[in-house]
């Protein structure tokens, strides 16, 4: 007997094998990624970028795959939605193969209907959000944990530490209240609230009034649900104000970024990391991504941001070579959706035809204050 999920399935199958295919030009296999490549979170979609073009650039060394190569064709958002918007209609009228690494939660989330409505693979968006995630689109598939998951390790931290004056620090935007939605929904599972919220702007560093909010509420720590620019201002701000508590943040923050930004004043703040630490060789993957860098002699740095585009762009090559057939967008998704467990020296990975995301890893990390990262 045929269940109405296995008929939904055969159905979208159906459909998307209809899908005109006609974006693998010249040998080459074409990726659009729409990403901040300068602004106040422009380090992410850098790093992330060069991570992953870093592995395309050995693949097409060593052939490619079936022949072909990768390529990824990057267009700055600055991450705006509006500008996001435009991209993705640029890369749809080009025909790119698929749509990758778009960085953000408002940017993907502008993104997302425009790639379902085409039909184009969405993959690797460096994002947590649920909005994202539910319902399941056949074409988009996440590499990384949600902000869920990040949100609940970071509460089940504080609380083993007997910190339950919680406040939130949040972008305004539906990153900041995706981030928000998981440290309440952690909290209300142990029969706790935030004690403050307080927000700041996408892409600014005004936040005097996020200061006096939470500060007023005097929070054993501060959950900062934010890009690297604005979480780094607002813990300057809060420390001056006479804020003496801990400050956690979610991996989108951009740790390396942040590290930088805050210099020795970085000391202690704790980041949740959904990839593998690259500041250590304990695991393969780690060694893998570690030595590649080394080759490029310094062209690629060493963190978070850029394993993830690494990782990203390696899954994403596996799900190419388990396609059968002549390459093609419903390949890919069938490829990916067959990978089951698939383990990457230390960081594992699995696809189903019902389950589209990856991996729930989560890790907590802290800042040293001399610039480097403490898993």
């Amino acid at each position: 007997m045929i269940t109405r999920r296995q008929f939904s399935l055969a159905a979208g199958a159906a459909a998307w094998s209809e899908v005109p295919q006609a974006y693998a030009q010249s040998g080459q296999i074409i990726l659009g990624q729409s990403a901040p490549f300068t602004g106040p979170a422009a380090q992410l979609g850098i790093q992330f970028h060069a991570g992953a073009k870093m592995f395309f650039d050995r693949l097409n060394a060593e052939g490619g795959v079936g022949g072909r190569s990768v390529e990824i064709r990057k267009l700055d958002d600055g991450y705006e939605p509006d500008r996001c918007i435009q991209n993705t209609q640029q890369f749809i009228e080009d025909d790119v193969f698929c749509l990758f690494g778009y960085i953000g939660t408002p940017t993907s989330v502008a993104a997302l209907p425009l790639a379902v409505k085409a039909k184009m693979p969405f993959f690797a968006p460096f994002t947590g959000a649920m909005a994202l995630r539910t319902p399941l689109h056949r074409n988009v598939f996440h590499l990384r944990a949600s902000y869920n998951d990040e949100t609940a390790l970071i509460v089940k931290h504080l609380t083993t530490l007997g910190l339950k004056k919680i406040a939130v620090f949040y972008q305004n935007d539906a990153y900041g209240k995706a981030g928000l939605d998981g440290v309440t929904l952690a909290l209300a599972a142990i029969n706790l609230k935030p004690v403050a919220v307080a927000t700041v702007e996408r892409n600014s560093v005004e936040v005097a009034k996020a200061v006096a909010t939470i500060n007023a509420a005097s929070p054993d720590a501060v959950v900062q649900i934010g890009a690297y620019k604005g979480c780094a201002a607002y813990i300057r701000a809060a420390r001056a104000a006479g804020y003496g508590g801990t400050f956690y943040n979610v991996s989108f923050v951009g740790t390396q970024a942040l590290a930088d930004e805050l210099g020795k004043e970085g000391a202690g703040i704790v980041v949740s990391q959904v990839m593998p630490t690259p500041y250590n060789s304990v695991k393969p993957i780690s060694r893998e991504f570690v030595e590649a860098t080394q080759k490029t002699k310094g062209a690629v740095q060493v963190n978070f941001s850029s394993i993830e585009g690494y990782i990203a762009a390696k899954v994403f090559t596996e799900g190419l070579r388990r396609a059968t057939g002549k390459t093609s967008r419903e390949g890919l998704i069938n490829g990916l959706e067959s990978m089951g467990n698939y383990a990457m020296g230390g960081f594992n990975v699995s696809f189903s035809p019902s389950d589209h995301v990856a991996s729930k890893y989560v890790e907590i990390s802290m800042l040293t204050g001399d610039g480097r990262v403490r898993t």
